[in-house]
């Protein structure tokens, strides 16, 4: 296994139902760690780079403006296979399929108004941090019940 960083984000709702803080526990609860967070308005420009490779397709523009509709929580995430593990925590993509348990399993009940994104690749991981974080804002620190976990 190795060490990656991810990224995620909680989508417009999230604050304003308060489960911002119940999503995040998700992450931590499996050994997880935030190396970087925070909550911002994303503008129409970062939205279009964000979802640059859905350009073209009939959900664009709905994602553009749901995901400028309001504030965001933006993260980095760190662990072994932090990939493929917060992709797994999250659930499926529909929300019709996405299970119990899981995080849109449990809080969307639309496709298109689904409460979290996260990378779907290393690639995606790395183009994904740099267009939401600056490297002084990622802070690396040292998890001492890293071996529990």
């Amino acid at each position: 296994m190795g060490v990656q960083r991810t990224f995620a984000m909680l989508k417009p709702g999230v604050l304003q139902r308060r489960i911002a803080g119940e999503i995040i526990n998700r992450f931590e609860k499996k050994g997880l760690k935030i190396v970087g967070l925070k909550i911002m308005n994303i503008s129409e420009d970062l939205a279009k780079k964000h979802y640059c490779e859905h350009e073209g397709k009939s959900f664009y523009y709905s994602l553009i403006e749901y995901i400028t509709s309001g504030p965001v929580v933006a993260m980095v995430i760190e662990g072994d296979e932090a990939v493929m593990l917060v992709r797994r925590l999250c659930g499926a993509t529909c929300v019709d399929d996405s299970m119990p348990g899981t995080i849109r399993g449990d809080y969307s009940a639309h496709t298109p108004k689904n409460v979290i994104h996260s990378s779907d690749s290393p690639e995606s991981a790395e183009r994904e941090i740099s267009l939401f974080f600056n490297e002084d804002e990622i802070i690396a620190w040292t998890d001492d019940n890293q071996h529990w976990f």
